[in-house]
């Protein structure tokens, strides 16, 4: 069987001549090659530049992708529960905060009044955010990746700045329930609220009583407490001392400041155990009792002074509340 040929017709343009060129099988081979050589040429960038798994840097860039994908999966379950979290300490610092008898609604410039460490802290807290940010810039630039950054998800990603700014404002609110608390707690604890001895009640705070030695009227400024002798005399709150003495009438007395104006006077005492300038806490043997200065029988003579003022010592006594 004779060899086929390929038979070429270029027709010109026009009235020219028409030319005929004959294809062998030798050229008919060589124009095949060479187009398979030139759609090969033309094929290759075309996977190098757009075909993920073309060469061993793309197939790690994806690799990398693919783990950092992970990653991201779990840190946005990690700030779910964090988030989860902070509202959950706002509802209960809101029940502190009254508590505490404090505005339930933290005023909004707590966060502008955060200190510098809490700066530092917020500042600390973005140093890994920055660092992620520069390492999936520098993968950016990469042709390879871009086709695979958008599956991160990075519009998406919590507000990490809000749950900082919210952690600051709760840190600040529980500093002042703290302080407000503290502040409680040493104002209860310097208020006379139990009585210095165990006894009876034989004569109570009056505006005019009749003194059983003296025989007249007079303002009685205090409670008296029927005790036996030497019976203890305890720190009806914490203070310290500011006066101890030999009082005409008072006999051996001393005087306790309470802070925030209350000043505590025991009189009549047999043995004062306390010195001027002694801290004093609740419950502490601080005397006892006894017969000096005018008086009828052992007992003590026991005032509350506010700002300077006597008041009646029953209104700072807890009720039932007869010894620490």
């Amino acid at each position: 069987m004779a060899p086929r040929h390929w038979t070429i017709l270029i027709v010109p343009p026009g009235t020219g001549a028409t030319r005929t060129i004959r294809v062998g099988p030798r050229a008919r081979g060589a124009l095949m090659g060479g187009a398979a050589a030139c759609a090969l040429m033309l094929t290759t960038p075309v996977a190098i530049l757009f075909t993920p798994y073309a060469t061993p840097s793309s197939r790690l860039l994806l690799a990398q992708n693919a783990r950092l994908q992970a990653q991201l999966e779990q840190i946005d379950k990690r700030l779910a529960t964090l988030s989860d979290t902070l509202t959950a300490l706002g509802a209960r610092d809101q029940q502190i905060r009254l508590l505490a008898g404090l505005p339930t609604e933290p005023a909004s410039s707590v966060a502008d009044a955060a200190p510098a460490a809490a700066d530092a802290d917020s500042a600390r807290a973005d140093a890994p955010r920055t660092q992620a940010a520069r390492s999936l810039a520098s993968i950016a630039v990469n042709p390879f990746a871009k086709p695979f950054l958008g599956r991160l998800g990075f519009p998406t990603r919590p507000d990490i700045d809000g749950m900082i700014r919210h952690a600051s404002e709760l840190s600040q609110s529980f500093r002042a329930v703290s302080d407000t608390l503290t502040k409680n707690l040493e104002r209860l604890a310097s208020t006379p609220s139990i009585m210095p001895t165990t006894g009876w009640l034989s004569s109570q705070f009056s505006q005019s009583r009749f003194h059983p030695v003296l025989h007249q009227n007079r303002p009685h400024e205090g409670i008296d407490l029927s005790a036996p002798m030497g019976a203890p005399i305890i720190a009806p709150a914490s203070g310290h001392v500011i006066a101890v003495s030999n009082e005409p009438g008072y006999g051996n007395t001393f005087q306790i400041d309470h802070g925030n104006g209350i000043v505590t006077k025991f009189a009549h005492c047999s043995r004062i155990v306390v010195h001027v300038g002694q801290q004093v806490t609740r419950g502490q043997l601080i005397a006892t009792v006894g017969n000096t200065g005018l008086s009828t029988g052992p007992h003590l003579h026991y005032e509350v002074h506010v700002n300077g003022q006597p008041v009646d010592p029953l209104k700072y006594v807890l009720p039932e509340k007869v010894a620490f």
